[in-house]
């Protein structure tokens, strides 16, 4: 290790690699770039979205030998071995890290790992301490990309019962017969379903009315109706006092709804209330300001010391994904060596949940948008592909300024949602409006052409179109339409005034029953 860097980089994660690569590429490696970490590929490869994804689609096909939505096709008993199951879920996670990372990295000569944990002695000083002791190395710029880590909440007795975390429940050798889910958000959905669906009886004790509160509210309590279907108990506005260490496994001690106490007792407590970022020591000596959120950034990426810039989860902003950490990083090593004044907009970066159906987003919710807004709730049934897969749980919502027509949110809750987001991504960043999707032709019969119905619907009642023909927007209609079209379904197929959507029951083999009528929202959709 030397004394002197021209790039010093905190991370070995996807905003490390990807500003160390693109650094290397610009300056044709003549750049001389330290990177200091304890963890080749960082979150996302190691306990994040490789092996999620993993346990998700074998989950997904554990549940699909089971149930069918297609008269005539008999479900098959399936078995499966979970430990063999998390072996090759290992074995995944070290070939992705190796080839990705580990492989990749050692084609820049340019670039000097070290394992090790570094803080800052100033504003270019990073104090690196290895097996090799502590030094002090200078870096002429410094990007801080460490990460976040399982955020832990304070509860009685829950340290000393024990817990799992998004970290550590890969190590799992068998199914927890019965499991708490302790939080609300993606990771809350995703493997709360997908242990369920591997056999474990799961509750998720969730401090909001519906699972993602981050979503739009109505995509959010459709996907709660939805696993709900499949067998997962939920309690909405929960707070958990305490947890205890039993003889057989945890009581979990909580209040619910208005107050009323309650007990769970399980085989394995699940916490899954978020993500803290990881803050390098010495932060005050490098003049980077922080909170507990995260480190301070301008739309560069650059924080409050001029030349130590911050990528990825550490950064305090609302998302944290791995291809928004990727996309900063890279981003940085232009701005510093290539003085290409990129600026970050966070608007046009989607994000999803990959429960089953997906829940995909991006752009402004309707409630968020600081303009004028109209928009458009289509249902899943809506859609010929869904009707032909024999899916309706789901819904498609646009969200347009009422001014320029412009498309400024698109969401999604449908199968393969995360394919079919990217849409929603290119009309946000190209300034696309509703006349631009209805404009453009799309396969038929795909779930893509969901997002197409909904720009229709602005202007049209879809109900009176052939799915067969090019469905143009009426030329007579200039501005989207406040309300009417697909909309005034929506309307009718709701339950009688009061019923409560958490608490519905819907058999899920009962695909002639229209999804809508178990999930009545409490406010206009249109």
């Amino acid at each position: 290790m030397k004394d002197e860097y021209d790039l010093v980089i905190l991370g070995w994660g996807a905003a490390a690699f990807s500003a160390a690569i693109k650094a290397s590429e610009i300056t044709s490696n003549q750049a001389s770039i330290a990177m200091i970490g304890t963890r080749m590929g960082g979150t996302c490869v190691n306990a994040g979205c490789v092996p999620s994804k993993y346990l998700i689609g074998a989950a997904a096909e554990v549940y699909a030998k089971r149930h069918s939505f297609y008269p005539g096709v008999t479900p098959l008993t399936s078995q499966f071995d979970f430990e063999a199951l998390m072996a090759s879920l290992g074995e995944t996670v070290e070939w992705e890290r190796k080839t990705k990372y580990e492989d990749v990295i050692r084609n820049y000569g340019n670039v000097e790992l070290v394992k090790g944990i570094a803080s800052f002695e100033g504003r270019g000083a990073v104090s690196v301490i290895s097996e090799r002791g502590k030094q002090t190395i200078n870096g002429h710029d410094v990007i801080i990309a460490t990460g976040s880590s399982p955020k832990i909440p304070e509860v009685s007795g829950l340290r000393e019962a024990g817990f799992l975390t998004s970290e550590d429940v890969w190590d799992l050798k068998e199914v927890p017969s019965s499991l708490a889910v302790i939080g609300d958000g993606p990771i809350a959905a995703e493997l709360g379903q997908a242990f369920e669906r591997l056999g474990s009886e799961v509750v998720v004790l969730m401090k909001h009315p519906w699972l993602v509160p981050r979503a739009e509210p109505e995509l959010g309590m459709a996907l709660t109706e939805a696993l709900r279907s499949e067998g997962v108990k939920f309690e909405p506005s929960a707070r958990v006092r305490a947890v205890k260490k039993t003889r057989n496994g945890k009581l979990v001690e909580f209040s619910a709804g208005e107050g009323e106490e309650k007990r769970a007792e399980v085989d394995e407590v699940l916490v899954a209330v978020g993500r803290s970022p990881n803050l390098p020591f010495g932060l005050e000596k490098a003049g980077v300001a922080y909170s507990d959120r995260g480190i301070k950034v301008d739309a560069s990426m650059r924080t409050t010391s001029p030349r130590v810039y911050a990528a990825g989860d550490v950064v305090d902003q609302p998302l944290m994904l791995e291809t928004l950490a990727a996309k900063e990083g890279a981003m940085i090593a232009e701005n510093v060596y290539d003085h290409a004044g990129k600026e970050l907009d966070l608007r046009a970066v989607p994000w999803s949940v990959f429960s089953d159906p997906q829940l995909a987003s991006v752009g402004y919710k309707e409630a968020e948008y600081p303009g004028k807004a109209v928009s458009r709730l289509l249902p899943l049934e809506s859609v010929p592909r869904a009707r032909i897969m024999r899916r309706r749980e789901g819904m498609f919502k646009l969200v347009v300024d009422a001014e320029t027509d412009k498309v400024v949110g698109v969401h999604a809750l449908t199968p393969i949602a995360t394919e079919v987001i990217v849409e929603g991504v290119y009309a946000l960043k190209y300034g696309l409006t509703v006349s631009d999707i209805v404009d453009a032709t799309h396969v038929f019969p795909t779930l893509s052409e969901g997002i197409k119905l909904a720009a229709q619907s602005f202007t049209r009642d879809i109900e009176k179109m052939s799915c067969c023909v090019e469905r143009r927007r009426s030329s007579n209609s200039s501005k989207v339409q406040a309300s009417g079209g697909r909309c005034e379904l929506l309307n009718r197929v709701s339950l009688p005034q009061g019923h409560d959507f958490l608490s519905g029951q819907r058999n899920r083999e009962d695909w002639h029953r229209p999804f809508w009528t178990a999930a009545k929202l409490r406010f206009s959709i249109c």
